[in-house]
């Protein structure tokens, strides 16, 4: 298994989190995404995983240095990528800034026999978020209902970031067509696994507000998901009002060959 962390400017959060997941999950390896943070956060992580390997530590921490700032979705999508040319079985994106408690991974990685995404979510019954400001609590819950109803799709927490894929899963779909960059990738990458077919479970997770760095959250982001999540929903009741009138014509129905 491997948990990729995409990171940004995280040098004072990054060394918590690793910490944190050697505690709770200790066999599972790590992929520090990191776009050419200018704090020197890939540098550190470089150092402790020096350090461990040094200490005897079994797992393996890796940085995949990117040559700028590109996106939280092209992040992810190199993430997966690596992973996948490494033949691990199950990938995890989790966050760098604490707010993906290590302590609820288990708890993911256990309904994964049963699932090919799980979805670590704040909008279930037993999820909750601590130390969020309202305004957030509003916007995320808002966007989540309206991705909910527009795209007909049974999943509370769409927008969440903290999930497990079977690697089966990642590879049929299609990785290089995932265009979404910031926190719409999550809502496309649901999107797209509810659509082949996987087997998509919540977990009830606690997302902590992060106390340390910078949030990413910006104007720009939830633009680009309203706007695209507007234009996948529109061409879903495209597809649905194509369907109804193909059956009202009768053009679904097969006729039988004439002699």
């Amino acid at each position: 298994m491997l948990v990729v962390v995409p990171t940004y400017n995280e040098k004072e959060s990054i060394p918590g989190a690793l910490a944190r997941l050697l505690e709770h999950v200790p066999g599972a390896d790590v992929l520090v995404v990191d776009d050419a943070s200018p704090d020197g956060t890939g540098p550190l992580v470089e150092q402790i995983a020096a350090d461990e390997r040094a200490a005897g530590v079994a797992r393996t921490v890796t940085v995949l240095h990117r040559s700028g700032k590109q996106g939280l979705g092209a992040a992810y999508v190199a993430g997966f990528g690596w992973a996948l040319e490494r033949d691990y079985d199950v990938v995890v994106e989790m966050d760098a800034d604490g707010s993906h408690r290590a302590q609820d991974l288990p708890a993911l990685l256990a309904a994964v026999p049963d699932a090919d995404l799980v979805l670590g979510s704040r909008w279930v019954p037993g999820g909750e978020v601590v130390n969020w400001p309202k305004n957030r609590e509003v916007l995320s819950r808002g966007a989540n209902t309206y991705t909910r109803l527009l795209l007909g799709i049974p999943v509370h927490d769409a927008t969440g970031g903290f999930r497990a894929y079977r690697a089966d899963l990642l590879r049929e779909l299609q990785l290089v067509d995932v265009a979404s960059r910031g926190y719409c990738f999550q809502i496309d990458m649901t999107l797209r696994s509810l659509r082949a077919g996987a087997r998509v479970v919540e977990v009830p997770i606690t997302f902590v507000e992060r106390e340390l760095g910078a949030s990413k959250m910006s104007r720009d982001i939830v633009v680009e998901a309203l706007l695209k999540v507007t234009g996948w929903g529109m061409a879903e009741r495209s597809r649905q009002v194509a369907g109804a009138f193909r059956k009202v014509t009768g053009r679904d129905v097969e006729h039988p060959a004439r002699h």
